[in-house]
């Protein structure tokens, strides 16, 4: 195959927007099998390394991110039902959840205002300016939950997003070696604590890597902080002096 075909070729498929769906699921299956290969580390994990890989393929052919969206745009989509979907294993727990709701209603209140207030004071002591504050506020929910909020307080959405990211990735690498250091083993603390600093990242480890249990647990974290942080937030916002 020449070069003129393979040029005609590209321009045919940089025009069509399952391009963009059909290289973020392969940059994916990609950056998994790496991530296996060096054991299964959440310092890279798969998620994280599968943007690394999209940004510099993004740069490398001069696609702008717009373009990318519209072709990827059936993914965040997905975010959406998938969370909602974590209520199935949850179910199966059911008994438990309810006979621990008050301190699981607790804790998640406590973690919500500890990493809101903790990320504006560090945040405000470096200079960050407004807009930045309130994109950095919802950091601990889920993605899409997380966009929705930055975008009603006067934040970035996709600012928002990308912190969101990095504060799972964080969350993932931290939390085994916190687990062992403080000799936490109850598969519903370790869950929880998960979903709750690392939302969705935090919710794929438990399945992945402490079972069905401390899965059904992170899911109803996430799911609890997203709920209360769209609560809570803005009132925490206004104490700060940003309403």
């Amino acid at each position: 195959m020449n070069v003129a075909i393979l040029d005609q070729l590209w321009v045919y498929l940089s025009g069509n927007p399952l391009l963009s769906l059909l290289t973020t699921l392969l940059v994916f299956v990609l950056a998994v099998r790496i991530n296996r290969a060096v054991g299964g580390t959440p310092l890279l994990h798969p998620v994280t390394l599968a943007i690394a890989m999209l940004i510099a393929l993004l740069l490398l052919v001069d696609m702008d991110y717009r373009t990318y969206f519209e072709g990827a745009q059936f993914i965040h989509f997905l975010l959406g039902p998938a969370t909602v979907a974590l209520a199935i294993p949850l179910y199966d727990h059911r008994e438990r959840v309810r006979r621990l709701l008050w301190p699981l209603l607790l804790a998640c209140g406590a973690g919500i205002v500890t990493a809101v207030a903790s990320t504006l004071g560090l945040a405000m002591l470096l200079g960050a300016r407004t807009e930045t504050l309130l994109s950095l506020a919802p950091r601990s929910v889920t993605s899409p939950i997380a966009m929705g909020i930055a975008e009603q307080i006067g934040g970035i959405p996709s600012l928002a997003a990308g912190l969101v990211l990095l504060t799972g990735s964080i969350g993932c690498a931290l939390g085994p070696w916190i687990f062992r250091l403080l000799r936490i083993k109850d598969p519903v603390v370790q869950g929880f604590t998960l979903g709750l600093a690392a939302h969705g990242f935090g919710t794929a480890h438990a399945f992945a890597r402490l079972g069905a249990v401390a899965g059904a647990f992170s899911g109803l974290a996430m799911g609890l902080t997203g709920l209360l942080t769209a609560f809570l937030l803005p009132l925490i916002i206004r104490l700060f002096g940003f309403g």
